[in-house]
């Protein structure tokens, strides 16, 4: 880190670092081709899913390469009247020639005469093509001319699929403009200055739109799909780490300033004490994002090669081209607050006077809070613990799995037909269960589903390679708990089947969504504890402690179960939010955890520092005083960006959001604020076990039991 921080600092190279940054960056934007998102990830369920496996049979089938679209007329919930039949059956033979088979495109009376709905099948390549324009002529098609009060709502596979391209279409530009204003704003209260905000923005959203352009080089070649989710994901994490790294780096160069007459000099030093901080709290979440490579789902795997990615080209540009263009732009980048350097006599004379800068810096708010806390460390520690667990009284309600309907926000199309289709119809007419049967069990698998608690019809349709396909039509609503359980009923049947009945898989849409939800419990059980693991590792080597390491996870994970408690409750009676996206508790777990250690890598390193002058109780508080105003305004930059997830109309990015949201709030303002503190405060010197313990330099003083530094060194 010395020879980095020499060659980002110095006089003449400083110069030659920015330049070069400027230069291959500019190279690679011009090499590399733009990244391109899919709207609609695909399942990426594992080939051992049954669901996968009949995807895959199904591709050998006659209907291969098909796709349909449901469409639902109604008048509220008027009967319809006869001159509406005859309209939307004219209607009906307007979407039969869009249709790949026409003879198909049958429209069907529900029993209460409120709602029409007809099937339209289609060519699943086209489709896939261009989603928007065909789902555009289906609508017209609908829709012109109905009479006056009745409506055409699109619905099934590719309304569903539309309504979820329609929500991410201009999701980057949207989410990036909201993230680089809430930053900018952050930015510019923290720093209270007009001028000082730019340089750190212009690094961070250079280094954005970097890691997208590389994730987006690498990611074709390698056989891997980033949806549309995951790159505003990754703006999000690259934007909040990014500013988090410069917060820090530049609150250590102000201060050097302060104490040295050359800002290169200082820029030395800066980087040679917060770089390894840097480095540490990136290197956690990068290698903790790398161990979703080893997850079932391929887009739990994405995510983790795509953020993995940003947070390195997040890190490379805090320590290289940050400090670089910080020193280059020189003590006046920080107008109208511009850090002076203070002679010994002028900083002699404030602490006689009890007036130097640095003295009233350290008897402020956060060294006050930090000798509170010191006197009644136990107290702290039990009102923190308490709060926390109230906190978590909302695991009470959790629960994980999204119908579809409920998977998106507001009232798109598809849903408002979907709606429509489960007070008129049967609820699981729109979704699409296929089981494969051997061609001489095709009857008995027939039998056997409609026996199956759940099934409302079930009937051959072709055959192909030995195995006939079996259209089931489930009751409950698509992707809800009632027909994933039908889903298992089916499964469990087939399986205690005697003789080759007993190779008869299930799949389909309901299937998926079941297979995604339990790989998705798999990846977490999986990846949690090897994410833990890496960061005590990571803790073990930085602190050289095996103490502090383990009562920091354990912070960290109270803090994690604390706003995963909060988040569900808000979910369940606050936003109507019944349950958890599959995906949620690993990412909101992952980020979280590695984000969260961050701040406490931030305040241990420091006070590690300070103890081997200060001694550990005091070194403690005068790292709180150091690192408590950068470190919270960090946190708060971190959970508002993590908030504008929020602007995007998919539940599973909202509840993303409001978790981390929560938890990094907890984590800057309790935990790290108090509760670390507290338990440093209490466990003493024991904290740094087995390495060096915290020790007062000779001749600086002695601690005494309040936690202050007595002796011809004390402040």
């Amino acid at each position: 880190m010395r020879a980095l921080a020499r060659i980002v600092s110095g006089h003449r190279t400083a110069w030659a670092v920015l330049a070069g940054a400027l230069v291959l960056t500019g190279l690679l934007f011009a090499l590399l081709p733009g990244a391109k998102s899919e709207s609609s990830p695909p399942s990426g369920l594992p080939d051992s899913s049954q669901a996968a496996q009949v995807t895959n049979e199904l591709a050998s089938f006659p209907s291969a390469g098909s796709t349909v679209a449901i469409v639902v007329w109604s008048a509220g919930s008027d009967r319809l009247d006869d001159a509406d039949v005859a309209a939307i059956e004219t209607r009906a033979s307007s979407l039969a020639k869009l249709s790949s088979t026409p003879q198909a495109v049958r429209p069907q009376v529900s029993d209460d005469g409120t709602a029409v709905l007809v099937a339209v099948p289609l060519d699943a390549a086209q489709v896939g093509d261009d989603v928007s324009t065909v789902a555009s002529m289906l609508r017209t098609a609908a829709s012109t001319d109905l009479p006056v009060g009745v409506t055409a709502s699109l619905t099934g596979p590719v309304g569903f699929q539309d309504d979820v391209s329609n929500a991410f279409a201009g999701a980057d530009f949207r989410l990036l403009l909201v993230t680089v204003i809430v930053v900018a704003v952050l930015l510019i209260v923290t720093y209270r200055s007009p001028v000082l905000w730019i340089v750190p923005l212009a690094v961070v959203g250079a280094a954005d739109a970097l890691a997208g352009r590389v994730v987006g080089a690498l990611a074709g070649p390698l056989g891997i799909d980033v949806d549309a989710s995951i790159s505003g994901i990754l703006s999000v994490l690259v934007f909040g780490a990014g500013t988090n790294y410069a917060l820090l780096l530049v609150a250590r160069y102000r201060e050097e300033l302060t104490r040295q007459p050359d800002r290169h000099r200082a820029m030395r030093t800066a980087v040679t004490s917060a770089g390894p901080a840097i480095a540490a709290s990136g290197g956690t979440v990068a290698l903790s994002l790398i161990t979703l490579l080893l997850a079932s789902l391929s887009g739990n795997r994405a995510l983790g090669f795509a953020c993995a990615i940003g947070v390195v080209v997040a890190i490379l540009f805090a320590l290289i081209a940050l400090p670089a263009a910080l020193v280059v732009c020189g003590r006046g980048l920080f107008w109208p607050f511009v850090p002076r350097f203070e002679t010994a006599t002028s900083a002699s004379a404030g602490t006689a006077g009890g007036a130097g800068r640095r003295g009233r810096a350290r008897h402020g708010f956060w060294e006050g809070l930090g000798r509170r806390v010191a006197r009644r460390p136990v107290v702290v520690i039990g009102a923190s613990v308490v709060g926390l667990a109230v906190l978590c009284l909302g695991l009470g309600g959790y629960a994980v799995g999204l119908s579809q309907t409920a998977q998106l926000l507001g009232s798109p199309e598809s849903v408002t037909g979907q709606q429509i289709i489960d007070r008129s119809f049967s609820a699981g007419l729109t979704s699409s269960t296929t089981v494969l049967a051997p061609d001489a069990e095709a009857d008995a698998a027939i039998t056997l589903a409609t026996d199956t608690t759940g099934v409302s019809t079930a009937a051959a349709s072709e055959t192909a390679r030995g195995l006939t396909r079996i259209d089931v039509q489930l009751s409950a609503e698509p992707e809800s708990d009632a027909a994933f359980a039908t889903i298992e009923r089916l499964r469990t049947a087939y399986a205690d089947a005697d003789g080759p009945l007993s190779t008869t898989i299930v799949g389909g849409s309901d299937a998926t969504a079941l297979d995604q939800k339990d790989a998705a419990q798999h990846d977490l059980d999986l990846i949690a504890p090897i994410i833990l693991a890496i960061v005590f590792a990571i803790l073990a080597v930085l602190l050289r402690s095996l103490v502090a390491p383990v009562l920091l996870i354990a912070s960290v994970m109270a803090t994690f179960a604390a706003s995963l408690g909060t988040s569900t409750w808000i979910f369940q009676h606050a936003l109507g939010f019944p349950a958890l996206d599959t995906s949620v508790t690993l990412y909101a777990f992952l980020f979280l955890v590695a984000l969260g250690v961050d701040y406490n890598i931030f305040l241990t390193t420091r006070a590690r520092e300070e103890s081997l002058t200060h001694g550990t109780r005091e070194g403690m508080i005068r790292a709180l005083s150091s690192t408590g105003a950068v470190v919270t305004s960090a946190g708060i930059v971190l959970a508002a960006v993590f908030a504008v997830l929020g602007v995007l109309p998919v539940v599973a990015l909202t509840q993303v959001g409001v978790i981390v949201c929560i938890g990094v709030l907890l984590d800057t303002l309790v935990v790290r604020t108090v509760l670390v503190p507290a338990i440093v405060f209490t466990v003493g010197d024991r904290f740094w076990w087995p390495g060096r313990r915290g020790s007062v330099a000779p001749g600086s003083g002695s601690v005494s039991a309040s936690g202050s530094v007595s002796g011809s060194g004390g402040a």
